[in-house]
């Protein structure tokens, strides 16, 4: 069981530096970030919500408006902004860890988790949202595989890895927690 120790040990090892949790849309960043900066005592923060309270409008709008490009360097000097506040919890979009200034970033001012989750469980999650830009087309399924063939890869340069189940959040939790005491000693 993660005990107050355990939990010193990890604040400890931060220092100024977040966790930043990525990986793609549907694995859990936000839900499991909210949850884990409560057992972390750290402020959580989403860079879609920051992105969009900057920008006046939501992500799937502002893609429609402005295109993946412009929010893509949004996004990057967003993230930039939100690292240099200290350590948090940041969950990140999907793509933004596939910027290589973001991953340095990143990489400098904090400590990466992807969650890593499959295609069946991905899409299970996801498949009642209408809010993902990326997957308004005729076949999400494709795309979600097109998204896991190019960023899993680059998501494996992460600083640790948890692979995302069904399971209750609080299993999840302790992974995380777990993983991350691992990871500080």
């Amino acid at each position: 069981m993660f005990d107050e120790n355990s939990t010193k040990v990890i604040r400890d090892y931060l220092g100024n530096r977040s966790i930043v949790l990525i990986g793609l849309m549907g694995a859990g960043k936000t839900t499991l970030g909210r949850r884990l900066s409560k057992h972390l005592n750290l402020n959580f923060k989403d860079a879609d919500h920051e992105i969009e309270a900057a920008a006046g409008m939501d992500v799937a709008e502002f893609f429609a408006t402005f295109g993946e490009q412009k929010f893509r360097e949004g996004e990057e000097k967003v993230i930039a902004r939100l690292l240099d506040e200290g350590p948090q919890i940041l969950a990140t979009g999907g793509g933004a860890y596939m910027c290589k200034t973001t991953r340095q970033n990143i990489k400098q001012n904090g400590i990466s988790i992807w969650l890593r989750g499959d295609l069946e469980l991905l899409m299970e999650r996801i498949a009642l949202r209408q809010t993902r830009p990326l997957l308004q087309v005729e076949n999400p399924r494709e795309v979600m595989q097109k998204l896991i063939d190019e960023r899993y890869p680059i998501y494996a340069q992460a600083d640790i890895i948890i692979d995302t189940i069904d399971a209750p959040h609080n299993v999840m939790i302790d992974k995380l927690l777990d993983k991350m005491f691992e990871y500080a000693t």
